[in-house]
């Protein structure tokens, strides 16, 4: 895998957001993800449905580099995230399930330290953090100490540290687990607007934020993407994504057949789809 030459890109032609072909992942003798391949767009909010343990936080620790694949490649805006880590997470934001907080410190000095660590430059850090705090929620809050707020006000902290060098693709995963209704319609507003600007995934086990939140949906089951279909789409067929989950997490002889049929790589979106950028 090393030493491949970089992705021939045409003129005017720009790279995926993020690509992933062929992904797979085994600890001991058990394939937890299994020949995923993928292709995110600018201006794309792609979720990833599943139950407990289909595969989906393991999917995502490959796709932000925290997890080294058994086999397959991920691309980031056209760099290769093992041949060249450094340039491809330039462009990602993460926040993994549990966010990455330090409770001692300040929301200001937790963030200042987030941008260096994403290379922000010294002289452009305070806009940034001037930026970042509005834009979720966080201006009047910057000498609050992190130990001291709600799990919804944690959580804005857990998006503003991933998105604070403005990165093109953000991952986050799971970003309502554990809020109450309120918080979670606060995070919802704030992912939304992230969409309209960057590439996002969302995993999520929660179907109406999927629905409410997100252009395209694919369904994992047992590491194998199961289903994969628009949003609009969906409604123009008049079909049930709770229906859809069922019959693709519970029924293994269908899951095993779908799971066969999405071992391709997908086809990029029409030119002409308002998934586009």
């Amino acid at each position: 895998m090393r030493g491949r030459s970089a992705p021939v890109i045409s003129p005017g032609q720009h790279p995926p957001a993020l690509s992933a072909h062929r992904l797979s992942r085994q600890f001991g003798g058990k394939m937890v993800v299994q020949d995923i391949s993928l292709e995110l767009r600018h201006g794309e909010v792609l979720g990833f449905l599943g139950p407990n343990g289909a595969g989906k936080t393991t999917l995502m620790r490959m796709l932000t580099g925290n997890l080294a694949p058994s086999c397959g490649r991920v691309e980031v805006c056209g760099e290769d995230l093992l041949d060249r880590p450094r340039d491809a997470k330039a462009h990602l934001g993460y926040l993994p399930e549990i966010p990455p907080l330090y409770r001692e410190l300040t929301i200001d000095e937790y963030l200042r330290f987030a941008a260096r660590l994403h290379r922000v430059a010294p002289e452009d850090i305070a806009s940034a953090l001037h930026r970042i705090k509005q834009r979720c929620g966080l201006s009047s809050l910057g000498n609050k100490l992190l130990g001291t707020l709600s799990k919804g006000y944690q959580q804005r902290v857990g998006i503003a540290q991933a998105i604070i060098h403005e990165p093109d693709v953000v991952i986050l995963d799971e970003p309502t687990s554990g809020l109450d209704p309120n918080q979670i319609r606060e995070i919802r507003s704030l992912i939304r607007d992230l969409g309209a600007e960057q590439a996002v995934i969302l995993s999520t086990h929660i179907l109406h934020e999927a629905e409410t939140m997100c252009d395209r949906i694919q369904i994992m089951h047992e590491g194998h993407i199961v289903f994969g279909e628009t949003i609009e789409r969906l409604k123009q067929k008049g079909e049930s994504l709770e229906e859809l989950f069922v019959r693709f997490t519970q029924d293994r002889e269908v899951s095993d057949h779908l799971a066969e049929r999405f071992d391709e790589p997908p086809q990029p979106p029409r030119s002409d789809s308002s998934l586009d950028s």
